[in-house]
């Protein structure tokens, strides 16, 4: 079976080169090779390892020639402008063939790795964790969530098929039915294995009573005011054992201050959505055999 990594490279070399590097292909002979490294032009944390390590491999089986990965830093390194994080010798015609898909990966994962890190970095010692949402680049969920993890960050659920996430679109329809939000809640854990975790949002306070009385397991605070959080975080702790998690429009400049309400995660889109592509560069020298 193939990794989530494999299965993306091998669509990304595809789209990339439908029918072969003709510029590669019609310039250099058969026997050429490069040395290669991989050179970080800014300071930041690693990601897409794995990613790059298939680019090259399955590059090197669609060319007919050999690539050795020399070396390569795992992913969660933390590096500066300047270091060398990787180095990859063989066959020239493979080596380029993979160069922009595994930079276009690493580029992109890194990004959000070091993203996720600065997040960590701001709540440290507050105990909150940050977490990733769902948002993420359809396809690439997989290798998006094992950067986050690389950046020192939690993944939230996984898909809509593995926990309850109760949203406010959910409970407007229940309201809209005149359905009982409570009984509601508690009809849902008779319905789904006693392992699947049950997650309510709320977005006003008033709506806690009511979600508490249905004995879930995480209430998630969405779009409140820290004083307004703290208050939430209060009323749960007396009430429940639920974790309580907070969400909406959370940055880089306000996530100290949430997390010093108390509340055990922090969800934050803009790890996924947001992260800029961080800047790595291949420097390639390439020769020919005899």
């Amino acid at each position: 079976m193939s990794t989530p990594e494999q299965t993306v490279v091998a669509a990304a070399l595809a789209e990339d080169a439908p029918w072969g590097d003709v510029t590669s292909e019609a310039l250099l002979p058969a026997s050429a090779t490069a040395d290669a490294q991989l050179v970080a032009r800014e300071g930041g944390v690693l990601a897409g390892a794995a990613a790059a390590r298939a680019a090259f491999a399955q590059a090197a089986d669609l060319t007919g020639g050999r690539v050795e990965l020399l070396e390569l830093a795992a992913d969660g390194t933390r590096f500066a402008a300047g270091d060398v994080l990787g180095r990859v010798r063989g066959s020239a015609r493979a080596v380029l063939r993979a160069e922009r898909v595994a930079l276009n990966l690493l580029q992109h994962l890194s990004g959000i790795a070091t993203l996720t890190a600065q997040f960590v970095d701001a709540v440290a010692g507050t105990g909150a964790r940050v977490v990733d949402t769902r948002k993420t680049t359809p396809g690439l969920r997989a290798l998006e969530r094992a950067a986050v993890r690389a950046g020192g960050g939690s993944n939230h659920r996984w898909s809509l098929s593995d926990a309850v996430l109760v949203k406010d679109n959910h409970l407007a329809v229940l309201l809209a039915a005149g359905t009982d939000v409570t009984s509601a809640l508690r009809g849902v854990r008779e319905r789904v294995p006693h392992t699947t975790r049950i997650e309510v949002e709320v977005d006003r306070l008033e709506q806690l009573e009511a979600v508490l009385a249905a004995d879930v397991d995480v209430v998630l605070l969405d779009n409140l005011s820290p004083a307004d959080l703290a208050e939430g975080v209060r009323t749960v702790r007396a009430r429940s054992r639920a974790l309580v998690e907070a969400s909406g429009g959370v940055s880089l400049a306000t996530v100290a201050e949430v997390a010093r309400t108390g509340v055990d995660l922090i969800s934050v889109g803009a790890l996924t959505q947001n992260a800029r592509t961080l800047d790595l560069g291949l420097d390639t020298t390439v020769g020919a055999r005899p």
